[in-house]
């Protein structure tokens, strides 16, 4: 059996068979917000399944594509879909795309997710920038990995999100006339969508949204050195807060409804970036 060192150093050589970008951004699109990869110029797009060591996506929205293209003219790689740890992944896999991003030479990730919003503010299709999280998952993606070279032993989390890379997206959202909320995501495990109990706990916390990803994936990136950016589509009002039920569908569909405003977001940010480099 391959190491994950190795099964990575597999998906290196595949990629570096089929392209021969060098990206230096990479994106993280979740439930319902694939479709960006979709305007990735000059695209070549790999299956999960087609790369060594990597989980498969089983959820509904996430299509389980490693794109490399171009976007607003840059090299970029995108996960068209990720890895959830309720799916029955261990942490190494859930952030294993992470880890390739680290490889191919990726500096900045641009990470998304749906969540259910806590505030009181926030209202289903409102986007919002991650300025901290709590990681309510019972875990942590490093334990195991303290003997490894790749980041320190005990990574710093002060500014998990990059202030700069705040900054930057509070500019472009003001540029394109968008309203951007800002507050703290709650990363849970799931697949169960937590109570009306749990979401009153939340907010006591400081929560402003919660959701099933992304912390591992920020820990993970954040030991590599990467920079990190994180948008949430609130996507419904999280249990207790509407007397409608939970869905998946209505994740979904949310995420469709909020596309236009998203890519535009996305894309401004891309550009301003690019220029500050």
């Amino acid at each position: 059996m391959k190491t994950q060192d190795e099964s990575l150093a597999a998906c290196l050589q595949i990629i570096g068979q089929r392209t021969s970008h060098q990206p230096k951004m990479g994106l993280v699109l979740g439930s319902g917000l694939g479709f960006l990869a979709d305007q990735v110029e000059d695209a070549i797009a790999i299956e999960y399944s087609q790369l060594p060591g990597f989980p498969v996506s089983t959820v509904p929205g996430h299509a389980g594509r490693l794109v490399l293209g171009k976007l607003q003219g840059q090299p970029v790689a995108v996960m068209q879909g990720r890895f959830h740890y309720y799916e029955g992944y261990a942490m190494s896999d859930v952030t294993r795309g992470i880890r390739l991003f680290h490889l191919l030479g990726i500096e900045t990730l641009l990470i998304t997710n749906a969540a259910g919003g806590i505030s009181a503010s926030f209202s289903p299709g409102d986007l919002m920038l991650i300025t901290d999280h709590l990681n309510l998952m019972g875990t942590n993606p490093l334990i195991g990995l303290s003997a490894e070279s790749a980041g320190p032993l005990f990574p710093d989390m002060s500014t998990a999100y990059d202030l700069d890379l705040r900054a930057q997206a509070l500019a472009a959202a003001k540029q394109e006339k968008l309203q951007l909320r800002q507050g703290v995501y709650a990363g849970l495990t799931g697949p169960s969508y937590e109570t009306p109990a749990e979401i009153r706990m939340l907010a006591t916390m400081g929560a402003d949204a919660v959701g099933m990803s992304t912390v591992p994936e920020v820990i993970v990136a954040r030991w590599l050195g990467l920079r990190v950016l994180g948008i949430s589509c609130i996507s419904n009002l999280a249990a207790g807060l509407s007397d409608q039920p939970l869905s998946h569908d209505e994740v979904k569909s949310t995420a469709q409804a909020a596309q236009d405003r998203f890519c535009r977001l996305l894309l401004a940010i891309m550009d301003r970036i690019e220029r500050e480099v």
